[in-house]
């Protein structure tokens, strides 16, 4: 992203609302800063490109695991 990156992002998102739900979406490596993130507690990762199935999927994963907490 031009301005900010991906990490800063999700603080500034968990700033405003703390139990936000974020799903990352990359054309890189789930190995490179994409680890970082979801570490920092990011709700799911999909690989870019993508497909409305696949990303369907990973809302729905997403989803149903806030439902069981």
């Amino acid at each position: 992203m031009p301005e900010i990156g991906g990490s800063e992002t999700y603080d500034r998102l968990k700033e405003i609302n703390s139990d936000i739900e974020v799903l990352l979406s990359s054309g890189y490596s789930i190995n490179g800063p994409a680890k970082e993130i979801l570490a920092q507690g990011c709700n799911g990762f999909i690989q870019k490109p993508f497909s409305m199935k696949d990303l369907s999927q990973k809302l729905r994963e997403i989803l149903d695991k806030k439902q069981v907490h």
